[in-house]
């Protein structure tokens, strides 16, 4: 192919409106075939067009176990664990699931990490942040980090998470930031202390600790702010806390404790936002086996409003995520071990955002992408 056409024989706008139809998991194929379609599918010009055309969509990474699903070694109180697990795409508009390069090394994909989504190079270059966990074949805490590039299709190395070996930490991303914060030490002693990873730099910057310990919070980022919601101190062991603290990156401050945005108790697991630029202030979680809504501004109380009842089948949930546009995902069966499947909400044409005219959409996940999901996040690419 020569280097001074996108497509030979056609007209410059043609080419690349073919080359912007290219799908997600065909990027790194484009990449590498040519000097110009390298050059193209680089430039910060073709991404903004992308999204433009509708082209760029949410996608859901996912944490997930290969089957078949197995339960041994010393977590096995966690339903559906196996040992063994693998990242995945999945459009939850489109319907397709896609497998993603394995992380280098034989050691396999951590158990219990934690997923980004960052955008580099200005905010026009996605890549997915994989941060912590346990390692598979020790079971011993991990502070690695592996970032992949949807570009290239690889992935790199990225400067070990300082701090003690943490787990089950808040993590959520904006921009090019990964925000960590809590989680447990390798003695079982609940954290308050964060700390930042910088995508660009591969660097680690330290945050000013929180006003609680918080061990298996939830880290969401939402209204402008990564907010750390629930988890316990060290002597309550598995009794959550109902409280909340935002970080705000520009402030670089925590602001003041929020109480009663969860019941106390409650486990924070399915809390979720959708992903920066779309994230708005709008918090979802499951409760009582509804989809549940919180405006994140609202510090009074815990103003929770159902938006609709998870489906019948569907009420074992293992994954939920927000993609935007008042759309969540809910990834799950009627009841644990059951057969996995993929719930998309979204609100029908003429109906409001508040529940009035709003469905789940059901599919059935292939045999070979049915694992048990442990981590998810929203990536748009």
């Amino acid at each position: 192919m020569s280097d001074d056409e996108l497509i030979p024989g056609l007209p410059e706008e043609v080419a690349r409106e073919c080359l912007l139809r290219v799908g997600f998991d065909q990027l790194p194929a484009a990449r590498s075939t040519s000097r110009r379609w390298k050059a193209e599918v680089e430039s910060p010009f073709y991404h903004r067009l992308r999204r433009a055309r509708g082209m760029a969509r949410p996608l859901l990474a996912l944490a997930q176990a290969e089957p078949p699903l197995a339960a041994a070694g010393p977590a096995n109180k966690y339903a559906g664990l196996s040992t063994s697990y693998r990242l995945v795409l999945h459009d939850p508009v489109a319907g397709g699931w896609a497998a993603l390069p394995p992380l280098p090394g034989a050691g396999g994909l951590p158990l219990f990490c934690q997923l980004a989504a960052v955008a580099a190079c200005g905010g026009e270059r996605r890549r997915l942040v994989v941060v912590g966990g346990w390692d598979p074949e020790t079971w011993a805490p991990t502070d690695a980090v592996h970032v992949y590039d949807f570009l290239s299709g690889s992935w790199r190395r990225g400067a070990a998470m300082p701090g003690p070996r943490r787990s089950f930490f808040a993590c959520a991303a904006v921009g090019r930031w990964v925000f960590v914060a809590g989680g447990h030490d390798e003695e079982k002693n609940a954290l308050r202390s964060a700390v930042a990873y910088d995508a660009e730099a591969d660097a680690w910057v330290p945050l000013p600790d929180m006003a609680a310990e918080r061990d298996e919070a939830r880290g969401v980022y939402v209204g402008g702010r990564f907010v750390a919601v629930g988890g316990y101190p060290t002597e309550a062991q598995g009794r959550f806390a109902g409280s909340a603290e935002a970080f705000d990156p520009a402030a670089w401050a925590w602001g003041p404790v929020q109480e009663r945005v969860l019941d106390e108790g409650t486990c924070p697991r399915t809390c979720c936002a959708a992903p920066a630029p779309a994230a708005g202030a709008t918090m979802y979680m499951l409760r009582d086996g509804h989809l549940a809504a919180r405006d994140a501004t609202n510090n009074g109380g815990a103003a929770w409003r159902a938006v609709a009842s998870l489906p019948e089948d569907g009420r074992a949930v293992t994954a939920l995520a927000a993609i935007g546009d008042s759309r969540v995902v809910a990834i799950g069966a009627g009841s644990h071990g059951g057969e996995q499947a993929v719930y998309l909400l979204t609100t029908e044409e003429g109906g409001d955002k508040n529940g009035a005219a709003q469905s789940w959409a059901r599919a059935a996940a292939p045999p070979e992408f049915a694992g048990y999901v442990q981590a998810a996040c929203c990536v748009e690419v």
